[in-house]
């Protein structure tokens, strides 16, 4: 686990702000549009002014770390305001140099360059490397130099040194470390390797044209080089170092630059990223502010450590002369004077080695079996281990303490015995197990012996019942005639003769006692057409269907909407109907000119009143 060391040249841990620089592009052309001179001038190394667009008899005085003219050079740049930086990050502490600023005002030429005037990239890469070869090799440290190269594309992290790698995710480690899974991470020797690389890979990096610039950069690009040393003598130490170089899009006025579609599209991403930089910026200066934004955006989350974190810090701003180009240096200046208040806490980070202890301890076998021999030599192999044990011992007492030690032996003789006890258990519950699961086979197999000796029993016994005999003759149906209804035979039920009122009363009593089922599945139609003759009431008495009619009608004519629903047949749409025609045209006379009723047919009232009929008769 990394740990937060101090400074070494210092008692307590130090602050320090950003610094912040301001470089001003000279002239895109020699003889400005209107005549008007330029919008801002240098005053000093530290100190410029801007007209006051509110007062143009009046200007703005600003004071930075650090301020290049026209005239200043990029190793001038590089020299002043990037190397005093560069040294931290060989003890194990990080360092950034980012540069902000609108569109055209040449912050890509100021980080990148040219081949004749290289930037500030290539000249602090070339740095780390020439401080790396100076160390002296007495000190006992191994240095190791990685690099990875990324930008941020409309919200989307994109390697470029693997182009056809997709978003990557960003991620914060348990040491609040922030990192990208999935990065490549290119170890490099020399400068020259890392020109093989980087040269390929910037040229991965999205440019289009704008009205403003011809290669406008619509990316962020982040090069991180991280320098790790190693100690190489115990306890092993190990420092992280890492430098941040940051080459940002600039803010962009899209009634200037002229984008349209996709131009568009990249240039809100943009601005939506430097729009969340700033309130990161404004939420670090406030006092009151209990939470800042690192979130909102990618470029902010990736700038954490830069703002506000554990970097040492300069911000490279680019402004442009040309009053086309006023409120967007204006803007830059204000947000330059805002940044360089931030205030940032580096520290080392720095692991050390845990050592291993080599004594390695042998099981103890408790199974049975084994040759007389075998314990002399346990014995033997017990005896040399502790030797062994000691020595380790006596070579780790150099590195902690004798308690420390002790204690740790004692933990892995206890794990040891613990992992054999423990063994020895499962063997037992796996043993138990195996006999449990065969008694329950055996059960199982006499279980079914007893189940098919039942079932045979049981069908020599069926076989051997005599059969139902019935000295009366058995009733005649009649199928003279099809569509009367089927006689309903009962078994065990022989009557001789039964007079016309008894049959309608038996009859009644089956239906009683097939309530359950419908009494319409009694009587099936042989053409499958509803019978106009009411062949079921042909079933019930003449006294008894006349009573049901009654109380259809009763209900027809006096019901409530609550009762009408309460008839089979008879939903919130029917019973509103009926009570509708009830009041134009009075009480129903008989139960057809229901049929009167919308939507009622011929079909729905004959299967309306056997259902009811029915089922009053079955109450």
């Amino acid at each position: 686990m990394a740990q937060r060391l101090n400074a070494p040249d210092g008692g307590s841990k130090k602050n320090s702000t950003v610094r912040v620089a301001v470089r001003l592009r000279p002239y895109m052309n020699r003889q400005d549009e209107k005549g008007e001179g330029p919008c801002v001038r240098g005053l000093d190394s530290q100190n410029l002014e801007i007209i006051n667009w509110r007062n143009a008899t009046e200007t703005v005085k600003y004071h930075f770390d650090a301020f290049h003219g026209e005239q200043t050079s990029q190793q001038e740049v590089f020299l002043s305001s990037v190397k005093p930086i560069l040294s931290h990050i060989l003890n194990g502490q990080n360092a950034s140099v980012f540069a902000y600023g609108p569109t055209g005002a040449g912050k890509t030429h100021t980080m990148l360059g040219t081949r004749e005037q290289p930037g500030v990239i290539p000249r602090a890469v070339r740095e780390v490397f020439n401080l790396v070869n100076a160390k002296d090799e007495d000190e006992g440290w191994d240095y190791r130099i990685g690099m990875s190269y990324l930008e941020i594309y409309n919200e989307k992290v994109l390697d470029l040194l693997s182009p056809s790698s997709q978003d990557l995710p960003i991620r914060e480690d348990k040491d609040k470390n922030i990192l990208i899974p999935g990065l490549t991470n290119t170890t490099i020797s020399s400068f020259s390797d890392f020109d093989k690389h980087f040269v390929p890979a910037t040229l991965n990096r999205t440019t289009a044209s704008t009205k403003l610039n011809q290669r406008s950069s619509r990316s962020h690009a982040i090069l991180l080089i991280k320098v790790v040393r190693t100690q190489r003598t115990v306890p092993h130490r190990q420092q992280t170092g890492k430098l941040y170089l940051v080459d940002l899009a600039g803010s962009e006025d899209n009634r200037r630059t002229g984008n349209q579609g996709i131009r568009l599209k990249e240039s809100g991403a943009i601005n939506l990223s430097l729009f969340a930089l700033s309130k990161v910026v404004d939420a670090l200066n406030s006092a009151t502010a209990g939470r800042v934004p690192y979130r909102d955006s990618k470029l902010t989350r990736l700038l954490q450590d830069s703002l506000g974190g554990s970097a040492h810090s300069v911000m490279i701003t680019n402004i442009a002369p040309e009053y086309k180009y006023y409120f967007d240096t204006f803007t830059a200046l204000n947000f330059a004077a805002k940044s360089k208040l931030v205030v940032n806490k580096p520290f080392t980070r720095e692991t050390v080695a845990v050592p291993v202890l080599p004594a390695k301890r042998p099981r103890e076998e408790h199974e049975g079996g084994g040759s007389g021999t075998a314990p002399h030599k346990k014995k033997q192999k017990d005896k040399k281990s502790e030797l062994d044990g000691s020595v380790s011992s006596a070579h780790y007492h150099s590195l902690s303490e004798q308690s420390v030690v002790d204690r740790l032996i004692a933990l892995e003789k206890m794990i040891m015995s613990c992992r054999d006890k423990d063994e020895q258990s499962v063997l037992r519950d796996l043993a138990r197990s195996r006999k449990e699961i065969q008694e329950l086979k055996e059960k199982q197999k006499e279980f079914e012996r007893t189940t098919a000796r039942l079932s045979e029993r049981a069908k020599e016994n069926s076989t051997e019942l005599p059969a139902f005999k019935n000295s009366v003759a058995p009733l005649q149906r009649n199928v003279t005639n099809p569509n009367k209804q089927r006689a309903v035979v009962q078994p065990l039920q022989v009557c001789n003769l039964q007079p016309p009122q008894l049959l309608a009363v038996s009859k009644q009593s089956v239906c009683v006692k097939e309530k359950k089922k419908k009494l319409s599945d009694l009587v099936e139609p042989p053409d499958g057409k509803e019978n106009m003759e009411n062949p079921w009431g042909s079933q019930l008495e003449e006294a008894v269907l006349d009573q049901s009619k009654q109380k259809i009608l009763h209900i027809l004519n006096t019901g409530s909407f609550k009762e009408l629903k309460g008839l089979q047949q008879i939903g919130d749409k029917k019973a509103k109907l009926i009570l509708g025609w009830r009041e134009i045209h009075g009480h129903f006379t008989k139960l057809e000119e229901l049929i009167k009723v919308e939507g009622m047919t011929q079909k729905r009232f004959s299967s309306f009143m056997k259902a009811n009929i029915l089922s009053a008769v079955g109450k």
